[in-house]
């Protein structure tokens, strides 16, 4: 079995290794799709060296067949389509006890912090596992982790029919909150320097604005009628997008935090007080969370088609990781089933040149 190696910054190779049997409460997946994202990226520059060993087994965004169970294990069955809520807690933390498992105080990001799903084989803990509803493709179901992500970013904003949004930064999780966000009957405008996301989000037919303009305050309040903004999603991990993300509110509006910031950043405390503006942190997601993102997939209110630009092997994982660092697609993916499959081709080759 192959399985892609992060080996330290800048530095991922495709493996061998052999799969171990499910323990106890543990699922056996058959990895079919894996989508990299900027914790991976993250990881593969050598900026998480603290938290990720090399060499790790990356990968929480996935979708795949279940092949074994561990003993105790009845939620599912061999044969069933799945994805994987990447989240293991305690149970025990403060957080926990207060129904908070999701930010448990000692939580486990299976994929970061244990190994991940760019593997042919994968066993998890059997509560991590979520069966896809009939009529998902496994492609598309690998979209599931980002998505549930911008569920949980619109549901903690608490935003509702037609109010006004502005999402800070044209990513794909700055695309799936402006998507998500869109179904809920918000109307969404989205500030974005870079000229060819800002076209990507514009065919997805949101009106867009370059953050590198100086009146964006003026033209967001104008946008208002004069208020400002009912929800302000800071999703850039910029200092300009931090420092103006307040600028855009109305009077008691909301501004979300949801990218991941490197460092301290500065904040319009005034404005924050001038307008009793509710701040807020969104970071990973809920059970229900991934429920309602993959009713969005299944309805075909998240437009796969256009936000997957490029599909690679596994035996190619390295060319994925430096098109995500070079920025050149909204979201990558890496057929981790691709290898399976030529497996399968060379055993049959081999069968009739034996014939």
């Amino acid at each position: 079995m192959l399985s892609a190696t992060y080996e330290g910054p800048r530095t991922v190779a495709t493996t061998e290794y052999r799969p171990v049997p499910p323990a106890e409460g543990e699922v056996q997946i058959a990895v079919a799709f894996v989508g990299l994202c900027g914790t991976d990226l993250h990881v593969y520059h050598g900026d998480m060296a603290g938290r990720v060993s090399a060499p790790a087994v990356l990968g929480h965004e996935m979708s795949g067949v279940v092949v074994a169970l561990g003993s105790g294990v009845s939620d599912v069955a061999v044969g069933d389509q799945v994805t994987v809520m990447p989240l293991s807690w305690d149970g025990t933390c403060p957080a926990c006890l207060a129904g908070n498992t999701h930010i448990c105080q000692n939580l486990d990001f299976i994929g970061v912090d244990t190994s991940g799903a760019l593997q042919q084989r994968w066993n998890v803990p059997a509560g991590a596992v979520i069966p896809l509803p009939a009529g998902l493709g496994l492609q598309d179901a690998a979209l599931t982790e980002p998505v549930a992500v911008a569920v949980h970013d619109v549901r903690r904003s608490g935003l509702g029919a037609g109010d006004s949004v502005v999402v800070i930064g044209a990513g794909p999780i700055g695309t799936l909150i402006s998507l998500v966000a869109r179904t809920e009957g918000a109307h969404v405008t989205v500030i974005e320097l870079d000229a060819e996301r800002r076209r990507q989000v514009e065919e997805l037919g949101f009106d867009t604005l370059d953050a590198a303009r100086s009146d964006l305050v003026e033209e967001i309040t104008a946008k208002t009628g004069g208020a400002g903004a009912d929800v302000v999603f800071e999703v850039s991990g910029s200092a300009a997008g931090a420092a103006t993300a307040t600028s855009y509110a109305k009077v008691r509006g909301t501004v979300v935090i949801v990218a991941i910031h490197p460092q301290p950043r500065p904040l319009d405390l005034h404005r924050v007080f001038w307008r009793e503006l509710r701040i807020l942190g969104a970071r990973v997601y809920q059970r229900t969370d991934f429920e309602r993102a993959l009713e969005l997939l299944t309805a075909g209110e998240i437009p796969t088609g256009l936000l997957i630009t490029q599909v690679f092997e596994l035996a190619d994982v390295a060319s994925a990781f430096e098109a995500l660092a070079g920025g050149t697609g909204m979201k990558l993916l890496v057929d981790v089933s691709s290898a399976e499959n030529a497996d399968d081709a060379e055993n049959a080759e081999n069968a009739e040149a034996g014939a």
